[in-house]
C-alpha cells in the first residue's frame, strides 16, 4: 500500500480510541515516517499517552513507557549488568528503552543526568551499558510529554537535547462535538486501559514501515523548495525578536518533514505548502527569544509565524 492509504487506515484505527486529534495524529505519523522523535506538549487528560499506545497498537511495534520522576536513574532507563550467582557472571539487564516505541512520560520531571541517557539513544538508536553499545530495535522512536503548566519541581530540557527531538507538537483541547462524543465513549463503556475491546487492528508490519520510510526518503523536491526552507531557517537567525536561530539541523528536519506531508497528501513530490505546514512544529522548539521579547509578551508560535509569512512563497 502506498502512504497515502495506509495512513488513512491508520488513522481510522486510531479513530477508534482518540476523538478530536486529527492533527495531532497526522503530525506524529508525519515523525514516524521521517524516523524522528516527537515532544508532545500539553494539560493533563487530552489523551496524550492514549495517542503514542494506540499509535504503536496500529503499527504493530512494541511498546514502552517510562514514568519519568526526579529519584529516575539512567539506568533506570537504559539497563545495567547485574551479578547472576548461577552463572557467576554479569548478565545484562535490559531497561525498557529496548522497545519500538518509547514514552517517555514528563520527560521534565527527572534530573538532566537522566534526560541525558536518552540523548545517546535518539541519535545514534543505540545504548551503551558498562562501555558496551547496544543497538535498539528498529524502527525506534521516542515519543516524550510535558505539561505547559505546573513548572514546580521540573528541570527544563536542555536546547541540546530539544533539538533531538523532530517536531514539537502542541495538543490542544477537543472541539465540543469531539469532546461530546468522548463523553459518549466512556458513558457507552469504552477503557482506556484496555484499547483491544476498542477494536484497534495492527495495519501495517515493521517491515510495511520501512517500505513506507523509504518511499518518503525518494520524494522529489525541487531546488526552489530547497531555496524556500534554507530561506525560513536564515529569517530565524536574523530576526530581531530571536536569539538564537534554527540550525542546520532544523533545515534538515523541515526537509524530510515535508517530505513526508507530502506523501500523506498523496504526491510524490514536495510543494511549498508542504514546507509552511510543518514550520511551526518543526522549528519551535529550535530557537530562544529574546529576553525583551519575552517582556513584551511575544511567545515563539508568534515570532515564527510572523517570519515564515515574510518570506516568498516560490510558484
Amino acid at each position: 500500500m502506498s502512504v497515502e492509504t495506509t495512513s488513512a487506515a491508520i488513522r481510522a484505527e486510531v479513530a477508534k480510541a482518540i476523538s478530536g486529534q486529527e492533527r495531532t495524529v497526522e503530525q506524529a505519523l508525519v515523525a514516524i515516517l521521517a524516523n524522528g522523535h516527537v515532544l508532545l506538549e500539553g494539560v493533563p487528560g487530552v489523551a496524550k499517552t492514549l495517542l503514542v499506545r494506540s499509535l504503536a497498537q496500529t503499527l504493530n511495534l512494541e511498546y514502552g513507557r517510562v514514568q519519568f520522576t526526579p529519584d529516575l536513574m539512567p539506568s533506570d532507563v537504559i539497563g545495567t549488568s547485574v551479578w547472576d550467582p548461577k552463572s557467576n557472571d554479569f548478565k545484562l539487564r535490559r531497561g525498557p528503552i529496548f522497545v519500538n516505541v518509547l514514552l517517555a512520560d514528563e520527560i521534565n520531571r527527572t534530573p538532566p543526568k537522566t534526560q541525558a541517557a536518552l540523548l545517546e539513544a535518539m541519535e545514534e538508536r543505540q545504548a551503551t551499558i558498562d562501555g558496551e553499545p547496544h543497538p535498539l530495535p528498529p524502527p525506534f522512536i521516542v515519543f516524550a510529554t510535558q505539561n505547559p503548566v505546573d513548572f514546580e519541581g521540573t528541570y527544563p530540557l536542555p536546547e541540546a537535547q530539544q533539538d533531538r527531538f523532530l517536531l514539537k507538537v502542541l495538543v490542544d483541547y477537543p472541539e465540543q462535538a469531539a469532546e461530546i462524543d468522548v463523553l459518549r465513549r466512556h458513558h457507552a463503556g469504552f477503557r482506556p486501559q484496555s484499547l483491544g475491546e476498542a477494536g484497534i487492528q495492527p495495519v501495517v508490519s515493521i517491515e510495511g514501515i520501512r517500505e513506507l520510510q523509504e518511499e518518503v526518503r525518494t520524494t522529489v523536491v525541487e531546488d526552489k523548495v530547497f531555496d524556500y526552507i534554507y530561506q525560513i531557517v536564515q529569517a530565524t537567525r536574523r530576526s530581531n525578536e530571536i536569539l538564537v536561530g534554527a540550525s542546520p539541523r532544523a533545515g534538515i528536519a523541515l526537509l524530510n518533514c515535508s517530505k513526508a506531508i507530502a506523501r500523506l497528501r498523496g504526491r510524490e513530490f514536495v510543494i511549498p505548502d508542504d514546507v509552511k505546514e510543518l514550520a511551526l512544529p518543526v522549528l519551535r522548539h529550535r530557537v530562544l527569544l529574546r529576553p525583551e521579547a519575552e517582556v513584551e509578551g511575544l511567545t515563539v508560535d508568534r515570532v515564527l509565524t510572523s517570519v515564515i509569512d515574510a518570506q516568498v512563497v516560490p510558484r
